[in-house]
């Protein structure tokens, strides 16, 4: 009976002082990131995933554990503007984020850059009065491809966090924050940054304007354009519809209500070789390059009688297939 005692005199007496030495386990889980989107209309995209810390405590008296998920380059490396994936010898700029609204880097206290990761807290649930501690938080990674790089060619682009590029300290909460990675060090199962891109192409016209005219008894020209961008090495056609009621590339109709004015758009300054929607036969033919890429097209009103003064129009539809 009187060893019983003793020990559990000592065990209370532990627990009363004010140790700096209680010990903490953590364990982190990151699910890999997926973006899912084009770079081709040269708008960023977006994705998300999780951080998730679960903690526990021997002698935990309600302290809390800070955690400092430090996450450096990345296997496809880094800037200082931009963490890279890459394909092959091909790269893709995105960045990691603390907030929605992707404007804080989530950095590291040990990479040589100035963004910081954010600092999060685990609360401890008792489990045996003070005695033993866990708890668990979770918070979110935001992600960004960053917008204007339509130039990546389609493929996997991708970028590993493991070991020392993805380190998390941990201590109990000491009030100073992740500025430096002092602390118990653990890292999470290795997670990607990954994005496929795909072939993708996008198509812009202007109007073409054969302004006022008087008499039809000459040929009218004007030009116009379409501009494309496809992803690099993506062979392309541009097709040119026949309007709302043109019988031929060269026989489109302009209408103001029954009457009509014909025109025709054509692929030469020389209005000798038409342009209309029967591939491979008079459409564009082009490969991307992953610029905007700008195309003529040549419009003529030939001599035909003229009819009643008003506004003449049609609509083309541009269809581009790759």
């Amino acid at each position: 009976m009187r060893n019983w005692l003793v020990c559990f005199i000592w065990l209370v007496g532990s627990a009363l002082l004010p140790g700096t030495a209680w010990g903490q386990t953590c364990s982190f889980s990151v699910p890999s990131m997926v973006f899912a989107g084009s770079t081709i209309p040269g708008s960023a995209i977006n994705s998300m995933t999780s951080v998730t810390a679960n903690c526990s405590g021997l002698l935990a008296l309600g302290q809390k554990v800070l955690i400092c998920p430090n996450l450096n380059e990345g296997s496809g490396g880094a800037t200082a503007s931009a963490r890279i994936m890459v394909n092959g010898a091909n790269s893709l700029n995105y960045q990691l984020y603390q907030d929605a609204a992707r404007s804080i880097v989530w950095g590291s206290a040990t990479w040589p850059y100035a963004a910081r990761p954010p600092g999060f807290l685990v609360a401890f649930t008792t489990i045996l009065g003070p005695i033993l501690g866990s708890g668990s938080t979770t918070i979110t990674l935001y992600g960004q491809v960053l917008a204007n790089q339509a130039t990546a060619p389609a493929g996997p682009y991708t970028s590993t966090f493991t070991g020392a590029n993805a380190t998390f300290n941990y201590r109990y909460d000491d009030g100073n924050g992740c500025t430096t990675a002092a602390g118990a060090t653990a890292s999470p199962p290795a997670f990607t940054v990954q994005i496929t891109l795909a072939n993708d192409c996008a198509v812009t016209a202007q109007n073409i304007d054969f302004g006022p005219n008087g008499l039809l008894n000459a040929n009218i020209d004007q030009t116009g354009q379409v501009r494309v961008t496809c992803t690099p090495t993506v062979p392309y056609s541009v097709s040119l519809s026949l309007g709302n009621t043109g019988t031929s590339p060269t026989a489109r109709k302009m209408v103001n209500g029954a009457q009509s004015i014909t025109y025709g758009l054509y692929q030469d300054s020389n209005r000798t070789v038409p342009w209309g929607n029967t591939i491979p036969t008079n459409t564009v033919a082009r490969t991307g390059d992953g610029t905007a890429q700008g195309i003529t097209v040549y419009g003529r009103v030939p001599p035909q009688a003229t009819p009643s003064p008003g506004v003449y129009s049609d609509t083309i539809i541009v269809t581009v297939t790759y």
